[in-house]
């Protein structure tokens, strides 16, 4: 009988495969379907055995293709069968068929719970494979914490402990109720010291999930990645069956390293020191080899190390090392291993100090840009865009044009896209922009959207200096005798606003620019014509008094559009006739258009909306936030309050800040000193009403240079300095005195607290705003960049930055921008000098304006006493000597404290690590006495060697 059913089965299966055309194949399946649905029918009469080969039957046909709409209650049955061969059947065939909202399957909750809880592994196995690969919200509900026991169960085999975590990993997607946060940091933290590494790799998979979500509850988790990371770095107790190409289970290796990524920092130095050991090592370790799958393998590991290092901002050193290891994939003939090298450094470009050193491989990604493969090339035209600024902005656009005329179809509207963009922002004066823009009209005319020609129309009319070069340099187009028609457009529009400018030169009389401009007419389309009628009228009102024959030739144009089908060219030609017989009135009429205000790019926000790769998106973004743009002035404008042109947003130059002094020579009854966003400049007591650079702090918009008035005022006040007698600033700000509506998130104090131990964090964050901090420290000079991160899809407005140093600090805080926009984050430096000791702390008065909320803050920097010293390690030789020859205050202080809760010895020498002190071990016979050294900075004390004993 069994002989015969399996028969049957084959034989099915070999008549589907010999089958000539779908059509007999569909009547095949349609006569064995009906033959199964009629056995089905008469169940009582099957055997276990025939009711699984008819399962089987059904879960071929849908594997073809075919719908199965009967036969799920058979399928769900034959899970309850005694049987292993019956129930793996209805195991796996109702995970195909079943979704996770059948009605069938709460038939088969009881069955598959006893499955759970019974003591056969083999069950156990199948029904965790299908609740795992079924999940559904009942599932979740019903069967979590008998797998939760399963996971933990210390009498389990690693086999069915990995099917359960990976089930559990399922439904805790379905339903992240399962999981009890507050009971499963333990509890996860006991499995991360598994040894058998399939129960490890498939609890690491939860743990990643589980720290997406939460990671703050798993903090001790932490540790354990980075013991386990050390061990498969170093290779220690690894199998051989997960050992893959001679590397230590990589799978598990870069689940580790994702997890990490959760955590936003590291705080533990020691913990921090071995996993940048760990990173050292499989930066140092990996090659490329012949070997494909050892290939694939090291480098799976090798680029989530990368992401881990950008991660944690390790140092510079590591950084530059990363980058010269991407350097290296980029340069090998495998495509698959340079496409992999310059979409890392894509995502490269997202750390701050990287940039200079990915420059270095330019000429390498230039020569991508040739690569027969298409995705590379596309690759190395995304790193490119993404590396520019304006040290190398010339070069790569220049690259990017040659490249243009050879380049696929399929890549020069995103290349020329790009380049109209590098050369807006970078540009280093406006001729040259428009020289770029010409030549892109040029070589890609076909794939120009109107947008770049608009812009560049929008910058000459803008700009007066730039109004004769720019008719100049359309005119030498338009002499060629081919033209695209988009160099006529924008040929047209700028002769004939400032052809008059050019009436000097040879070939540049009104009649001769009417020719040039009136040769293309034939060939362009009904969209270009009133671009070209208003030229016409443009120069026959630029000739008054007018040229006869001129004249003539203009008003025969006129009259031979005043009837045509298209209405814009009829009504254009009927007007400008009718306005051109009013004689010496043209000139008022048809005078030059005016000055457009300063808007958003439009290419820009093309650009932004056309990203799809998240690397490269986030990358452009940041860089957005770093860099400025280096191209001259949109408008040149005054005011219309008669101000003085504005200073460039953008630029991050450094500036003085003056500590408060009572110098009566500085002090004036008529004018006020005012600070803001950096600059110190005299103002009128009553400042103006009207936001000046509201039109100009759109995000990437060519910004214009400071006027000389501002410049020189600037340069007059930036060098002062405070004297020793110099008010500590932060003495004249109540800190706590804020009466704002609205409320920060945390709690401001423990923020400042927690930055004064480490270097880098939140300093302040509300609904609208998020300020973080980064610092570097070195002797008596300490470098911080405030990021201020706007959280809203609206710009925060009136945005103004103060520092009040202490007299023993000297600061000088960069530009802060007045507009921070939508979603955007900005980074200002800070310059810090360690002039004395002193306690005092300065204070950053901080206020902007959303809707109509005014935010004022006044924020403690963490530019405190210990950021100013460097650890060193001392000998007993050294220390006691030096110890005892301290006789007492002011340089021997000592202090008993009570009333706090006694610490343990490696927490307060942890505390100490942070606080920037060494610990020397075995100095002191007591081994509850910490002995710790240091050295302080300052510019008045420069090295200063300092002990303590605990």
């Amino acid at each position: 009988m069994a002989m015969h059913g399996m028969r049957g089965l084959s034989v099915f299966i070999s008549d589907i495969r010999n089958c000539q055309n779908k059509e007999q194949e569909r009547l095949r399946v349609d006569k064995e379907l009906g033959n199964v649905r009629t056995r089905f029918k008469n169940e009582k009469g099957l055997s276990p055995y025939e009711k699984k080969k008819y399962v089987w039957k059904m879960l071929y046909i849908y594997m073809l293709g075919y719908d199965v709409d009967f036969g799920h209650m058979e399928a769900v049955s034959l899970i309850s069968a005694p049987k292993y061969p019956e129930k793996q059947v209805g195991y796996i065939v109702t995970s195909c068929l079943l979704n996770e909202n059948h009605d069938f399957l709460r038939l088969a909750i009881n069955t598959v719970r006893n499955d759970i809880i019974g003591r056969n592994e083999t069950f156990q196995c199948l029904a965790l494979t299908m609740v795992g690969n079924i999940g559904g919200r009942e599932f979740a509900e019903s069967l979590a914490p008998d797998v939760q026991k399963l996971l933990l169960s210390s009498s389990c085999r690693p086999l069915v402990r990995k099917k359960a975590a990976l089930c559990l990993l399922r439904l805790y997607r379905k339903n992240p109720d399962v999981v009890n946060v507050d009971g499963w940091a333990d509890r996860m933290s006991q499995l991360l010291d598994e040894r058998d590494l399939g129960v490890l790799t498939s609890s690491m998979s939860l743990l990643v999930a589980l720290v997406s979500n939460n990671h703050e509850a798993y903090w001790t988790c932490l540790p354990k990645c980075v013991k386990t990371l050390e061990r498969l770095a170093r290779n220690q107790d690894i199998p051989q069956e997960y050992t893959y190409y001679g590397i230590p289970s990589p799978w598990l290796q870069v689940k580790t390293m994702r997890a990490l990524q959760y955590f936003p920092t590291i705080e533990d130095p020691n913990t921090r020191r071995t996993l940048f050991e760990v990173l050292q090592r499989i930066l140092m370790g990996t090659d490329v080899v012949k070997n494909v799958n050892k290939n694939n393998a090291s480098h799976a590991v090798l680029f989530e190390a990368l992401a881990l290092v950008m991660h944690l901002d390790a140092e510079k050193e590591m950084m530059s090392q990363c980058v010269a290891l991407l350097g290296k994939f980029i340069a090998v003939r495998e495509p698959n291993i340079r496409y992999l090298g310059l979409e890392n450094m894509t995502r490269m470009l997202m750390v701050t100090d990287v940039q200079d050193i990915i420059k270095r491989h330019q000429a390498q990604i230039i020569t991508s840009l040739k690569d027969p493969d298409i995705s590379i090339r596309r690759r190395a035209l995304d790193l490119l865009y993404g590396m520019c600024d304006v040290t190398n902005a010339k070069d790569i656009v220049e690259e990017l044009l040659q490249y243009l005329s050879t380049a696929d179809f399929a890549m020069r509207e995103e290349l020329s896209l790009k380049a109209a963009i590098l050369a807006e922002k970078f540009a280093p004066d406006l001729s040259w922009y428009v020289d770029v823009i010409l030549q892109l009209i040029d070589k890609a005319g076909d794939f120009i959207s109107d947008d770049i020609w608009f812009r560049v129309v929008q910058f000459v009319t803008n700009n007066e200096d730039l109004q004769p070069y720019a008719a100049a340099k359309v005119k030498e187009y338009l002499d060629k005798p081919a033209v695209h028609e988009t160099m006529v457009k924008v040929s047209a529009y700028i002769l004939g606003e400032y052809s008059h400018l050019l009436g000097r030169r040879p070939g540049c009389s009104p009649k001769e620019i009417f020719s040039i401009i009136h040769e293309k007419l034939p060939t362009v389309s009904t969209t270009t014509i009133p671009i070209l009628l208003s030229a016409y009228a443009k120069i026959l009102m630029h000739g008054q008094p007018p040229d006869q024959e001129l004249q003539n030739q203009i008003w025969a144009i006129f009259n031979k559009y005043e009837s045509c089908i298209d209405a814009e060219i009829q009504q254009r030609a009927v007007e400008y006739f009718a306005l051109s017989q009013k004689g010496a009135a043209l000139m008022d009429i048809l005078a030059e258009m005016p000055k457009f205000p300063e808007r958003q790019s439009a290419l820009i926000k093309r650009a932004e909306d056309a990203e799809v790769d998240a690397a490269e998106q986030s990358a452009i973004k940041l860089r957005a936030q770093q860099q400025t743009s280096n191209a001259l002035v949109v408008t040149d404008q005054l005011p219309a309050n008669g101000a003085p042109p504005p200073v460039p947003v953008g630029a991050l130059t450094l500036v003085k800040v003056p500590s408060m002094t009572s110098d009566e020579d500085h002090s004036s009854t008529d004018l006020a000193l005012s600070h803001e966003n950096g600059i110190l400049s005299k103002v009128d007591p009553q400042p103006p009403s009207a936001d000046l650079l509201g039109d100009l702090l759109a995000p990437l918009a060519i910004e214009g240079p400071p006027g000389a008035t501002v410049q020189s005022e600037h340069n007059s006040v930036s060098g002062l300095e405070g004297g020793p007698d110099a008010v500590d600033g932060s003495a004249i700000v109540a800190i706590e005195e804020q009466t704002n509506t609205v409320q920060p998130i945390g709690n401001i104090a423990e923020r400042f607290h927690a930055l004064c131990l480490k270097d880098s964090g939140v300093l302040y964050e509300d609904p609208y705003i998020q300020i973080g901090i980064k610092a570097e420290w070195r002797a008596h000079h300490g470098r911080l960049v405030l990021f201020l991160g706007n959280k809203n899809t609206a710009p925060l407005v009136s945005v103004q930055a103060l520092i009040l140093p202490p007299a023993h600090l000297k600061m000088e805080l960069s530009l802060v921008p007045d507009t921070i926009p939508p979603r955007a984050q900005v980074q200002c430096p800070l310059e810090v000098v360690n002039l004395r000791p002193s306690r005092d702390v300065a204070v950053l008065d901080f206020s902007y304006k959303f809707a109509t909320n005014m935010v004022d803050v006044k924020l403690r920097l963490p530019a405190v006493l210990n950021k100013f010293l460097q650890p060193i390690s001392v000998s007993a030789e050294e220390f006691f000597p030096q110890w005892r020859s301290l006789s007492g205050p002011p340089l021997k202080l000592q202090e008993v404290v009570r009333g706090v809760r006694p610490m343990p010895l490696p927490e307060m020498a942890n505390l100490l690590n942070s606080f920037r002190l060494m610990i020397s071990p075995g100095l002191d016979p007591n081994p509850n006495n910490l002995v710790a050294s240091t050295t302080f900075y300052s510019e008045s004390t420069r090295a200063m060697l300092c002990l303590g004993q605990n």
